[in-house]
């Protein structure tokens, strides 16, 4: 398999990975536009954006768009994070050039008609409503929000409900004017594609904008701090956050295999002391995430409002036990772990569309899958011991959510990992 790779003179980028043998393809639009891009008073509107595209264009109703990709058996979605808004469609290989123009036209030439808006506005509350009765849902959006505070990078994809109430056709209009140029999208495609046909498709639809230049952002700042709220819940849902290394960090590979080795499976440290040995959860696990500028190592779990405080008192332990005695088997199992999640993953079109997106907006470039399984096989113990030490001392946040009374605050939390 071979990436190939296109620049049109307007600065937009074209990739492809044809998969021999796949009948099937995934294509799609990444837009370098998501929630941090936002202004406070637009707070919400790249996710806004995002379901208003599938509401109509100039030359299609929002049931013609459903329509002309399922009549073929395809299926189209779109999703917003903190710093792009895609839109991708899965179709068999002879429908790739029409599923293009579909996401084409539904990015470029949406109509923001005013009933459509305000059906959708009701949508997203909706949205914001189920989120907010979500615990192991919205605990991570006040996490984030308290890890980075009063920046666009640490504010909620959603957006409050008073900015989503107040959104109108000129602040959409606003936006993509601001953050939908051809120099700040990438068309990505993977699986039984053809390069040439795309190009030229691609040509035909996005040649003749004109470049807006690449959006600049504030850079994220982690400050840490803590976030209690109380709710009448069967359980505390606690999550846990450490200042990270950012994807241009070779140093996040480390924290990958780290993540991976206290909570990333069933034979991680976490999931063994806390829930096997001691039964003190159901669920308990640990992340890496990583962005432009910053990332953060996450542990969350949920526990009784009696429990909580055993809970927090034994994850600190593991954690700052973990410099001292990671063994060199559990750093290979989680080098394991991580080398076949990433391989397995790039056996769907989907996945290779959406890594080769991510990699070129990144790297401008697509750097070779051996590129990136030998930087996890370079992880060694002493690397994760050392990345533990310095773990302990970075600058944390919390977020506890439930009958919280009980739990540990963040100062607690510090000062347990300081001993």
């Amino acid at each position: 398999m071979s990436e190939r790779l296109h620049r049109l003179p307007n600065g937009f980028r074209i990739v492809t990975e044809a998969m021999p043998g796949l009948q099937s393809a995934s294509v799609g639009l990444w837009v370098e536009a998501g929630g941090r891009h936002e202004a406070p008073e637009q707070n919400g509107i790249a996710h806004f954006l995002e379901h208003m595209a599938f509401k109509g264009t100039k030359r299609r109703s929002a049931l013609r768009i459903a329509e002309e990709i399922e009549d073929v058996g395809g299926y189209i979605n779109a999703y917003t994070s903190r710093e792009m808004t895609a839109y991708y469609a899965r179709v068999l290989s002879g429908d790739v050039v029409m599923a293009l123009d579909v996401i084409a036209d539904i990015v470029l030439n949406p109509v923001f008609r005013k009933v459509d808006i305000e059906t959708e506005r009701h949508v997203i509350l909706q949205e914001i409503g189920q989120a907010l009765d979500t615990p192991d849902d919205i605990i991570f959006d006040w996490l984030h929000e308290v890890s980075y505070p009063d920046q666009p990078f640490g504010r909620t994809i959603l957006g409050p409900e008073e900015r989503v109430a107040s959104f109108k056709k000129a602040d959409f209009e606003g936006f993509t004017g601001q953050h939908y140029g051809p120099d700040q999208m990438i068309l990505s495609a993977a699986g039984g594609v053809d390069h040439d046909a795309i190009v030229a498709a691609a040509e035909r639809i996005f040649g003749g904008l004109k470049p807006l230049g690449r959006s600049t952002v504030q850079p994220a700042r982690f400050a840490g701090g803590e976030r209690r709220e109380v709710k009448d819940l069967e359980q505390v849902h606690f999550a846990l956050s450490f200042e990270g290394p950012g994807y241009r960090d070779d140093k996040v590979y480390t924290a990958q295999v780290y993540s991976m080795a206290m909570g990333g499976g069933m034979s991680s440290r976490l999931f063994q002391k806390i829930r096997e040995d001691r039964g003190l959860c159901y669920s308990i696990y640990a992340q890496s995430s990583a962005y432009e500028d910053t990332g953060q190592v996450t542990i969350y779990a949920g526990t009784s409002e009696a429990e909580i405080g055993d809970l927090t008192r034994l994850t600190l332990d593991e954690l700052k036990r973990a410099a001292d005695d990671m063994t060199e088997a559990e750093v290979a199992r989680a080098r394991a772990q991580l080398r076949a999640g990433l391989l397995m993953g790039l056996e769907s079109p989907s996945s290779r569309a959406e890594r080769n997106a991510r990699l070129l907006s990144i790297w401008g470039r697509v750097p070779d899958v051996a590129e990136a399984v030998a930087k996890i096989d370079a992880v060694d113990t002493g690397a994760v011991r050392a990345y533990a030490a310095e773990l302990t001392a970075a600058r944390s946040a919390l977020a506890i959510y439930g009958p919280v009374a009980a739990a540990p605050g963040i100062d607690a939390v510090r000062k347990g990992l300081a001993g």
